[in-house]
């Protein structure tokens, strides 16, 4: 990544809208300005996602998506099997439990074989996460963490201090896709401002971004804007990969005012 370059982040589910295509749309998305991809580990009880990404999960599901099937995905995305060599970071967002069940070290180790950079793990909490950060890290995998408007400064550096290149910022106290930014104007900026004056590191704003006013208001406080649930639902009508991929490239043009 650049060191100055605002970022702009994209949430995906894996085989959604339709089976086959995750690898064109994360395609279109490198091809279209998208500086990092998280990929979505689709689980059956989310904390923190919208209804709009718990039906893409359970899509996803219905469709075969597995963690193996994930990294299977990301190691072709590697190699440019079908599609153009992805060699923008991705991240696998996602849940304990399915990564408990896989097994720590052996998901860390897969993840790291297939060309997975980070991860990020809404319900880890930071307080206890030490053990897992040193091993993930030993895989070479960096490990983000998040913080939350409520989030007072004390632990704000304490995320800062344990996430590995950047933290994740949850622009509103809400689930995914839900939240209406326009209406907390005042209080998103006073949290960003709170969380830049203790962080050394990069952070991303996240939840409730939605357009190009969106993504350009948040690349003048923060350093990248994430994009999920928005994208989902460019994609969500595809019938086919191709079109999935065509839908993803518009959708990623308009956020960048090239449409």
């Amino acid at each position: 990544m650049q060191e100055n370059k605002k970022l702009l982040v994209a949430y995906l589910m894996p085989e959604y809208p339709v089976p086959g295509s995750t690898l064109p749309v994360l395609e279109a998305l490198q091809k279209n300005g998208v500086d990092i991809v998280e990929l979505g580990m689709p689980y059956s009880d989310p904390i923190g996602d919208g209804p709009v990404i718990q039906d893409a999960a359970l899509a996803a599901l219905r469709n075969g998506v597995t963690i193996s099937s994930i990294l299977d995905m990301v190691r072709d995305a590697r190699e440019g099997r079908s599609i153009s060599k992805i060699t923008i970071p991705l991240f696998l967002m996602g849940y304990c439990s399915p990564l408990m069940a896989y097994g720590g070290d052996c998901f860390l180790h897969d993840a790291s074989d297939a060309g997975v950079d980070g991860l990020l793990i809404p319900d880890l909490p930071p307080e206890e996460a030490e053990s897992f950060h040193a091993r993930a890290e030993g895989f070479g995998l960096s490990v983000v963490f998040f913080i939350s408007p409520v989030t007072p400064p004390e632990r704000i550096r304490m995320v800062d201090s344990l996430s590995s290149h950047f933290s994740y910022c949850f622009a509103v106290n809400a689930t995914t896709g839900t939240a209406k930014l326009e209406e907390r104007n005042n209080d998103i900026e006073s949290y960003l401002k709170r969380v830049r004056e203790n962080t050394a590191k990069k952070f991303v704003v996240g939840f409730g971004i939605k357009n190009r006013q969106n993504v350009e208001r948040m690349w003048r406080m923060a350093d990248g804007a994430v994009v999920g649930t928005a994208l989902l639902q460019a994609i969500r009508g595809a019938a086919t990969p191709d079109e999935a991929a065509r839908k993803a490239a518009q959708f990623c043009k308009s956020l960048q005012g090239d449409v």
